[in-house]
């Protein structure tokens, strides 16, 4: 039997997720101006001669003006009907032109602080901070990109709890970070059991001074210390 192949272009996914003292937000791009709902995943076929991991900080780049963000891969999604959608095929011929019979992405993800001023220099004019719970239908196969992206995350946070802090500022109460941490695994997390996991994490850190100009009694604000964390590991 002959073997039969394919014209097949590599593309880069990114999954940015932001933290807004409520819930999970995904930072998303208008694919049609015109369009509300028509909202994607930032991503892009990689250049000639450039290096995947290198065409995921230009998307991301072009999107934030962040010039080091921290970013990871995380996942191939190569399925032969991903790009099969008869409006994906249309965008598709119109942005990029080339005769595509299999389109393969690489997913990437990122923790982001979402006060963060982004700088948009990218094609997509708009982008958007979405709330997970208010993800529409995408394009090609991205709800199941973000969907296994969290997946992804509870995995790393599961690893190692200090990730988590790339979502937060730099000073937050622990009623921040309870919240984080439900939006995360999405249920709720006893806050009794919560306060005695925290004060078991050595990297987070009691500062001298509590939240002013609130209606409720003020709570006090904690930083993340990456130095006492870093002690930590080493010490493992």
């Amino acid at each position: 039997m002959k073997t039969k192949f394919i014209h097949t272009y590599v593309s880069v996914d990114c999954v940015v997720f932001g933290f807004d003292d409520e819930q999970l937000n995904i930072l998303l791009v208008r694919r049609d101006e015109q369009n509300a709902n028509d909202l994607k995943l930032p991503g892009s076929l990689i250049y000639d001669e450039e290096d995947v991991d290198d065409a995921a900080n230009r998307v991301l780049f072009q999107l934030t003006g962040i010039k080091k963000m921290s970013l990871r891969q995380f996942r191939c999604f190569a399925s032969p009907d991903r790009a099969s959608k008869t409006e994906d095929k249309k965008w598709l011929d119109k942005e990029y032109q080339p005769n595509i019979n299999r389109l393969i992405t690489v997913a990437y993800l990122s923790l982001c602080k979402i006060d963060r001023k982004l700088n948009n220099i990218s094609k997509y004019k708009e982008t958007e901070w979405c709330p997970m719970n208010e993800v529409p239908r995408m394009p090609f196969d991205h709800n199941r990109i973000v969907k296994d992206s969290l997946i992804e995350v509870r995995r790393w946070i599961e690893y190692d709890p200090s990730i988590v802090f790339e979502l937060l500022p730099n000073k937050f109460t622990i009623s921040q970070l309870h919240r984080l941490y439900e939006a995360i695994y999405n249920k709720t997390i006893d806050i009794r059991n919560f306060h005695k996991k925290v004060a078991a994490m050595p990297y987070v850190v009691a500062l001298d001074e509590k939240q002013a100009n609130v209606s409720h009694r003020a709570a006090r604000y904690y930083k993340f210390d990456r130095k006492a964390n870093n002690k930590l590991k080493t010490n493992i």
